[in-house]
């Protein structure tokens, strides 16, 4: 692989979310990290009689047509270097020689989640579990759904989603190791299957692939995905497969006091570390220890996001008869801004109520009757409190995070689209008392695009290099703490 006249490298990524999946070219170099858009195409969960699955060939269909046009874009500066896949961690296809085994479940599938903890659970307790792959309790996980599937006794391999398309690019069969961590099937320590839990648990350890480390080339295109695009003899590069640790990457940390908050639909709150912390305290605090790049672990926890903040406007615009987006945010934002903090009450957005879709306003106000606080009357104040309530939380989950870490922890990076709300990051840095730097919104790209580029050699080596390359190259706002 080399790098065009300019010292710099054409790369694409593949960045599939629980939503939506796009295609990003981005050139790369020493001075120099652009991105822009080649496509981008709906995901979503497919209902069949079996269950809730992933529509994976029309993902796969999008990724090829992105990859088509990202090859046609590079085409007169030199061609791609290289592709990169990230996506959701957790699900799994399950494949017999040279077949997937049917559409791969989705992680909210109903009967999986009602059966597949208590199902591991009878072999392997909870409290054990966290001792061995220091992972918090999320029914979703791969361990969990894999005491769900009878269907295991009947493939050959087990593929994550990232892998499974890497797979089908260039016909070898990997596990990308930052995705493998959240499996529950790892040794955090040794960063390798655990072979005697995957005994206990029953997962015939002929399902799990070689483990690869971001940055190693999984192939080249095999002739016929070469011929569907256009892109002959292009490697695909392993990247942080899992979206959050692609995130971390091109989340500009510095120094030993930064924390970060990758939010979205969700908010992951958590620090970088050099070894995993698996010890009773982090589980009671729901702590999870997840492989990072160049060995690195993400020590963090699941949060609510914006998606509280989300489905309120979507019910607003329900109530006023309006089309999805009607009810005007920035406007709204606005307005919030002019609601004093002290006046709105602050709920609790971890409370199960807030998870299921539906009327957010009405279910803040329910919260303070229960709880004898009194409610926000107006739309304003309904997304103060849900700001400020959002920040608490976040400002609570680093608190624990320096607690449980010994570490102090100063800055906290908001990366991800959340970091473009300004009123929830002042409110971070006011709840927190810690500035907040915000940006990227593309953090998840360019940290794909990032490990893909060192590999290259265009960028790097150090993750520190990559990260000061982020700074350089955006804009990131600060907010300092104001009482």
């Amino acid at each position: 692989m080399s790098s065009n006249s300019s010292g710099t490298a054409l790369v694409a990524a593949v960045d599939l979310g629980a939503t939506s999946g796009r295609v990003v070219l981005a050139e790369v170099g020493p001075d120099r990290l652009e991105l822009r858009e080649t496509a981008r195409f709906a995901n979503g969960p497919l209902r069949l009689p079996s269950g809730l699955h992933w529509n994976l060939p029309s993902l796969y269909a999008g990724a090829l047509g992105g990859l088509r046009a990202a090859g046609r874009e590079a085409s007169g500066a030199g061609g791609l270097a290289s592709v990169g896949i990230d996506a959701w961690a957790v699900d799994y296809g399950l494949v017999r020689g040279d077949r997937l085994l049917g559409l791969p479940f989705h992680y909210r599938d109903e009967h999986r989640l009602a059966v597949g903890p208590a199902n591991a659970h009878a072999l392997v307790g909870q409290d054990e579990l966290y001792a061995r792959n220091g992972l918090q309790f999320l029914p979703f996980n791969t361990a969990y759904q894999l005491a769900a599937d009878p269907w295991t006794e009947l493939a050959d391999r087990l593929l994550l989603i990232p892998d499974l398309l890497a797979w089908w690019l260039t016909g070898r069969m990997v596990a990308e190791r930052t995705n493998a961590s959240t499996t529950g099937l790892l040794d955090p320590r040794s960063g390798a299957w655990d072979s005697e839990l995957l005994d206990r648990l029953g997962v015939p350890s002929h399902l799990l692939a070689d483990l690869v480390d971001p940055g190693t080339t999984i192939g080249s295109m095999t002739d016929q995905v070469a011929g569907d695009t256009g892109l002959p003899g292009v490697p695909v590069v392993a990247v942080g497969s899992h979206d959050t640790a692609s995130a971390v990457v091109g989340a500009p940390l510095q120094g030993d006091d930064a924390a970060y908050l990758s939010l979205g639909t969700w908010g992951l709150v958590g620090v970088e570390l050099a070894d995993p912390v698996v010890t009773d305290a982090a589980r009671a605090a729901n702590f999870t220890n997840e492989g990072g790049v160049d060995g690195r672990t993400r020590f963090l926890t699941n949060v609510m996001g914006t998606w509280i903040l989300s489905e309120a406007l979507r019910a607003w615009d329900r109530e006023d008869g309006l089309a999805a987006g009607g009810n005007d945010l920035a406007g709204l934002l606005s307005a919030a801004a002019e609601v004093d903090p002290a006046s709105v009450p602050v709920v609790d957005v971890q409370d199960p109520r807030f998870l299921p879709p539906g009327d957010m306003g009405e279910r803040v106000a329910k919260w303070c009757v229960d709880h004898d606080l009194p409610a926000p009357t107006t739309r304003p104040a309904i997304i103060r409190t849900i700001l400020e309530s959002l920040a608490d939380a976040y400002a609570a989950a680093l608190d624990t995070a320096a607690r449980l870490t010994g570490r102090r922890v100063g800055t906290v990076h908001v990366v991800g689209g959340g970091s473009q709300n300004r009123l929830l990051c002042q409110a971070i840095a006011n709840r927190s008392g810690r500035r907040v730097v915000a940006g990227p919104v593309e953090a998840t790209a360019l940290g794909n695009v990032l490990v893909q580029a060192r590999a290259v050699g265009v960028v790097g080596p150090d993750l520190a290099e990559l990260r000061a390359l982020v700074a350089r190259t955006h804009d990131l706002p600060r907010y300092e703490p104001r009482s």
